[in-house]
């Protein structure tokens, strides 16, 4: 899945217009900018290897982060007009979007737990494993969640939304540029822009680990273009886009390598437990060298997939508060108009 190709950086603060921008609103930019780097290059594991659980704690942690800094600099860092219906609109969607993939991926990962409870109940006495136990774990973990089987589509649309809104906030006003607000306007659009690609992109990861199938992973292209012609140096560069892209390329390559997508630390265990059934299934008792291990692997897991979906409620609830926000910023502007016009 490709984002679109074109260059929503070409409006936003070129180098030509920087001028135009307060040291304020750019030491703002720079800062937000520059830990949005430094979160981007933490994902990128010093061994390459994924998907882990841990590393599914660490990118969703660090999304809810990134989205509490946009949300800080959106409603306190720039003092931003009221919002319009069509931006309350166009938000409105977006965020849907967020929070049904977030509800999706915690859906699935209660889906995964409930097959950790199956394996401890099996496990619970281990001379007396049961294989009608196992059975019904097997055909959990075979089923389907169609929240996940949905969650390409909703990233695609999700993709058509984003670009959208981003769109309309480049260019609904360019008649007023070098004013205060075009300022804002430009110095939010651009950070927002970040927020966008490193969100979208964590997602279509989750979404691909979930579902076994890379076709859910994006591809974010991020070019360059030339501002003038004349000026061959008067390039739009985003500090995290290096970052960005090395963590991108990485996935991808591990990715294609391997031709399908998986998470480590559940077929660690999936393994485990179909070498005791064959076990079993032959009239025998697994070892403690073969069932210790994996009972506290099944315990981890546990643990760990309970953090994931920690950070993902955190996300969660940092999107529901962004919009409750944005509505009670609308609401107020509605009010104020009708006092005015009374």
């Amino acid at each position: 899945m490709v984002l679109s190709r074109r260059n929503p950086l070409k409006a936003l603060l070129p180098k030509k217009n920087n001028a135009c921008i307060s040291p304020h609103l750019l030491s703002l930019l720079n800062n937000f900018e520059t830990s949005l780097t430094a979160s981007i290059a933490e994902l990128v594991p010093k061994d390459g290897d994924y998907i882990t659980v841990s590393w599914m704690i660490q990118a969703m942690h660090s999304l809810c982060e990134t989205h509490q800094s946009i949300s800080t600099l959106m409603t306190t860092d720039v003092d931003l007009r009221p919002v319009s219906e069509m931006e309350e609109s166009m938000y409105a969607d977006i965020s849907s979007k967020l929070l049904e993939l977030c509800d999706a991926f915690t859906s699935e990962l209660a889906r995964l737990n409930r097959g950790n409870m199956l394996l401890k109940l099996a496990f619970s006495d281990p001379e007396d494993v049961s294989l009608s136990h196992l059975d019904c774990w097997r055909q959990h973990m075979a089923s389907k969640n169609p929240k996940i089987e949905n969650s390409g589509e909703v990233l695609s649309s999700l993709v058509e939304d984003m670009d959208r809104s981003h769109h309309h906030g480049l260019y609904k006003k360019v008649n007023k540029k070098n004013t205060k607000e075009y300022e804002e306007e430009k110095v939010l659009m651009r950070a927002l822009y970040g927020v966008k690609v490193k969100t979208l992109y964590i997602f279509s990861v989750f979404a691909a680990a979930f579902s076994g199938s890379s076709k859910n992973i994006l591809f974010i292209n991020i070019p360059k273009e030339v501002e003038d012609e004349d000026e061959e140096d008067d390039q739009d560069e985003v500090p995290w886009e290096q970052a960005f892209m090395e963590l991108q390329n990485m996935i991808m390559t591990t990715f294609l390598s391997k031709r399908f997508v998986v998470i480590k630390d559940v077929v660690a265990v999936e393994s485990g437990v179909e070498m005791v059934y064959a076990v079993v299934q032959e009239g025998s008792v697994p070892n403690s060298l073969m069932f210790e291990p994996l009972i506290q692997s099944v315990m981890e897991l546990s643990e760990r997939l309970d953090l994931v979906s920690k950070e993902t409620s955190c996300l969660f609830n940092t999107v529901i508060a962004a919009r409750d926000e944005l509505f009670e910023r609308l609401r107020t502007k509605y009010e104020d108009e009708l006092a005015e016009s009374n």
